[in-house]
């Protein structure tokens, strides 16, 4: 096994592997991550969460809190694999780092805990891996806790997330006794001794045989009936072999249509090393994925995992360090040296790559180039973004960039003293350039500088960046959400007439509009806060020209960022042109967009208008002796119960809860509970606000 990052620099293009772990927040990625280094040969001590050695948490605010905040990238090598893999936040107010991190991988390991099964936010980065299509294997972790079970996490697998899960493998021993795994494809049983880092091989226990050749035989069934090669084989002779099966279990992984299941416990070092073999089994290469796709000139072109092809990379992550800034990106095709110019399609400019970098956490080691399918850190590059694409000057390709979701939370910011100011101002261009999940903007009413991020912990691990990192003393003003107006109660006919005339040319636009709600549900099924407006005209006859059309329609456009019950933007809006008229010399674009501005204006005025907040999905997981007490809490906070499930001494909870009541919650929660509860949200989208819901913290 080869374990220096300078000797598999030129790893075979099949032989590499670009994967992330994925999960719900304290699941165990960056345990697993740890023992994957340390039993690669990448690292010689094992790091833990709790001490705050870990390798891929080595931000101070990482160390200090004990959860993942940043996607960490490192390097190690097994059975002559390269793997590239990327560490990434379990938090839900970090799940843009995730979302970008995806849009770059090839391959993913969900974990998931034992007794918890599939929680909130293994769900949500479940689905996002769905968007990206990223093929996944499941890893069932914690095993050896108390509650521990298999079966029971592998139902919430295929309850929740609807794959067709296929379990590889059979637990030896249960909760603190469990010690091994019987591998099904090849019927072995794998045992890691006490005390021992390394796996001893042998024969399926007698006590355990009967059992074992029941799961192999409901593994072959569930193969054979996704995968028709296996089926004809398994038709054939009774059964499939084990080089069938390991063929057929790559296929359906690949394809999505399965996802393979090894259980383990990474804290005792259990179950790593066949996690390590399915990785590079069943997950795939940048050559097996399909060839990227991107625009060029208007047109759609793609480029394959080549290294003789144009340079084309994607830029996922900036970060500013204290020796420069790095910039990291997914190389796709072609080759790039260091010292050697690439153009920014985000820029439109050309910049010159200084250094390459195989990145290991907050530890590089410099390479001479990086070719297709490599994951590296680039110093040198001024202006790149997450989400630019970087090409080769004379074959310009622009790349998909990763979705960007709208903030939520909004808090004012300030430096303490006058001289600060400056200051503050660069530090928050630089943090928004690192995390474009970050929005920064000034307030036209207060003149503050507002930021807005994706929750309470996003901001507040943001501001203590700026602290840490620049030094700087900020105060911070009361969290506000971003709330929303819609139209529940049209409007027809509205006419509406832009005349001017002061000297000189005039203008001159009619126009008469139907505006009435969409039919679905605001916000829904976009997380919140996607702008949703559709505009059409009925007017026939060339009686308003096609592009006075588009004006008006952009002005309707600018109409919907001010609606009338508070300022909010407006969302889930259908305008429609009936009719209208011209003037030969004074009508013009600009005259239809003015008319479309103020008409709009006038017929959200005359409109059935309803303010919309967001709101959060939540589980809180409390001792059952504590359920009443949180329970009548979550109802003071507004909140809408949609199920409770007890398991183990604790119950589950599930509900809906304005974002905005969730302030303080977590402060709340511990007092309520003795500090035994815990509890997830995620962005749910946006709900109808109570008439006497205060907007006076919203964000404008």
């Amino acid at each position: 096994m080869r374990t220096d990052l300078h000797r598999h620099l030129d790893t075979p293009l099949p032989a590499v592997r670009n994967l992330g772990i994925l999960a719900h927040v304290d699941a165990g990625k960056t345990t697993l991550t740890e023992r994957i280094l340390y039993l690669t040969g990448s690292t010689h001590k094992r790091g833990e969460v709790h001490d705050g050695t870990t390798v891929t948490d080595f931000d101070p605010q990482e160390r200090d809190r004990g959860i993942t905040i940043f996607a960490a990238a490192v390097s190690c090598t097994w059975d002559a694999h390269r793997i590239n893999l990327i560490d990434t936040p379990g938090h839900v107010d970090f799940s843009d780092e995730v979302a970008r991190s995806l849009r770059v991988l090839d391959g993913a390991v969900a974990v998931f805990d034992a007794v918890a099964g599939v929680e909130p936010q293994s769900e949500a980065v479940w689905r996002q891996a769905d968007r990206y299509g990223v093929p996944r294997i499941a890893f069932v972790n914690k095993l050896d806790r108390a509650g521990a079970d298999l079966d029971t996490a592998v139902e919430s697998i295929r309850e929740r997330l609807h794959p067709a899960p296929l379990v590889v493998q059979l637990p030896i021993g249960s909760e603190s006794g469990f010690t091994g795994v019987v591998d099904l494809p090849r019927m072995r049983s794998l045992v890691w001794p006490e005390g021992r880092d390394t796996v001893e091989e042998g024969p399926v226990p007698e006590a355990l045989r009967d059992a074992a050749e029941g799961r192999r035989r409901q593994l072959e069934e569930a193969v054979a009936e996704l995968h028709p090669g296996a089926l004809e084989e398994f038709c054939a002779e009774g059964t499939l072999s084990a080089r069938t099966l390991t063929a057929a279990l790559r296929d359906l992984t690949r394809s999505g249509d399965g996802v393979v299941v090894l259980c383990g416990s990474a804290y005792r070092n259990r179950g790593i090393e066949p996690l390590l073999d399915a990785v590079v089994a069943y997950l795939p290469s940048p050559c097996d994925v399909p060839a990227v796709r991107g625009t060029r000139d208007g047109g759609e072109q793609e480029r394959f995992a080549d290294p003789a092809a144009p340079f084309a990379a994607l830029v996922f992550k900036v970060n500013g360090t204290a020796t420069g800034r790095l910039t990291y990106l997914r190389v796709y095709s072609g080759t790039i040296g260091k010292g050697e110019t690439v153009w920014d399609s985000g820029t439109g400019r050309t910049e010159r790559i200084g250094r390459i970098l195989r990145v290991q956490a907050d530890r590089h080691a410099p390479l001479e180039r990086a070719v297709a399918g490599d994951i590296v850190a680039v110093v040198g590059l001024k202006s790149a973004r997450a989400g630019s694409t970087l090409c080769a000057p004379g074959a310009p390709l622009v790349l998909e960039p990763p979705t960007v979701a709208d903030p939520v939370v909004s808090v004012a910011v300030e430096a303490v003293g006058s001289a600060e100011a400056e200051q503050l101002v660069s530090a928050l261009t630089r943090l928004v350039e690192e995390d474009p999940s970050l929005v920064v903007r000034t307030d036209p009413e207060t003149g503050q500088l507002v930021l807005s991020g994706m929750g309470e912990l996003h901001l507040e691990v943001a501001v203590e960046k700026i602290r840490l990192a620049h030094g700087l003393d900020v105060r911070v003003g009361r969290p506000r959400v971003a709330y929303r107006e819609t139209v529940v109660r049209g409007v027809s006919g509205l006419v509406h007439r832009h005349v001017k005339q002061d000297g000189g040319a005039g203008e001159f636009a009619h126009v008469v509009l139907d505006v009435e709600p969409l039919e679905d549900v605001p916000g829904d099924g976009d997380g919140g806060g996607a702008t949703r407006f559709e505009f059409r005209s009925t007017v026939v006859g060339g009686r308003v020209p096609q592009e006075y059309v588009r004006a008006l329609e952009a002005g309707c456009r600018d109409a919907l960022a001010d609606g009338p019950l508070g300022g909010h933007p407006v969302t889930g809006v259908r305008v429609v042109l009936t009719d209208g008229a011209t003037h030969p010399k004074d009508s013009s674009e600009r005259a239809f967009r003015t008319a479309g501005r103020f008409a709009l204006r006038e017929a959200l005025r005359a409109c059935a208008m309803v303010l919309l907040e967001p709101v959060a999905d939540v589980t809180v997981t409390v001792p059952d002796d504590a359920v009443g007490g949180v329970l009548g809490d979550l109802a003071a906070r507004r909140g809408q119960v949609s199920g409770s499930v007890a398991r183990a001494g604790v119950v589950v909870i599930s509900a809906t809860v304005p974002l905005v009541e969730l302030f303080g919650y977590a402060t709340r929660l511990r007092s309520r509970t003795r500090g035994r509860g815990v509890f997830t949200a995620r962005p749910a989208g946006y709900a109808p606000a109570p008439s006497t819901a205060s907007t006076g913290t919203a964000a404008r």
